[in-house]
């Protein structure tokens, strides 16, 4: 718990000014990639899971870092919510697979509910139009371990079944960001229910 409130308190540890991130309506990029969930690593394809439904991409900075604890974490509390509107969560960063297996087993963070993928060289970021900083020298995370990647800026986009972008948020609070993207999973979801 103590790990979780310092987490809050730096959850604006790492911020990263936003640029012309792919918008509502372009064509999501496909991409497969190393991930994990509750610290088993798995190849997962985005085509694979829009047949699913509706897919939540997240970037964000780095695992172990404030606002990137705190989005996870809150991705993790609302997992049966995202479940119930039939979306599929992942979210992307450049740590690295073996870093990202630890984060999403963690009880604090991912809880073993949220799965998270590897883009360690920054091509998948860069595919939606994130901006992508190189690591800081002697930058820490949470835990007192040295970051040594780089960092893609904190944007979630809920990709359709059909591969276009329903919704691109950014510049939102980590909290905000996870509910704004509920709360387009479920108007997408009352909206396929309609037709």
């Amino acid at each position: 718990m103590k790990r979780f409130l310092l987490a809050c308190l730096l959850s604006n540890a790492i911020t990263l000014p936003a640029v012309a991130a792919l918008k509502e309506g372009d064509t999501a990029p496909d991409f497969e990639a190393q991930a994990s969930l509750a610290g088993k690593p798995f190849a997962f394809s985005l085509k694979e899971s829009l047949k699913k439904g509706p897919v939540v991409v997240y970037f964000y900075p780095s695992a172990y870092t404030g606002g990137c604890n705190l989005q996870a974490h809150t991705f993790a509390v609302n997992h049966d919510k995202f479940t119930a509107a039939g979306a599929t969560v992942i979210g992307v960063s450049l740590d690295s697979i073996e870093r990202l297996n630890v984060f999403s087993a963690d009880p604090e963070y991912c809880e073993g509910k949220v799965a998270v993928a590897s883009d360690a060289n920054g091509k998948i970021s860069k595919a939606f139009d994130l901006a992508v900083r190189e690591a800081a020298p002697g930058k820490k995370d949470t835990r007192g371990e040295e970051i040594n990647h780089g960092f893609a800026e904190r944007t979630t986009f809920i990709v359709t079944p059909d591969g276009r972008i329903a919704a691109t948020l950014d510049g939102l609070k980590p909290v905000q960001n996870v509910e704004k993207a509920l709360a387009v999973v479920q108007q997408l979801a009352v909206s396929q229910a309609a037709k």
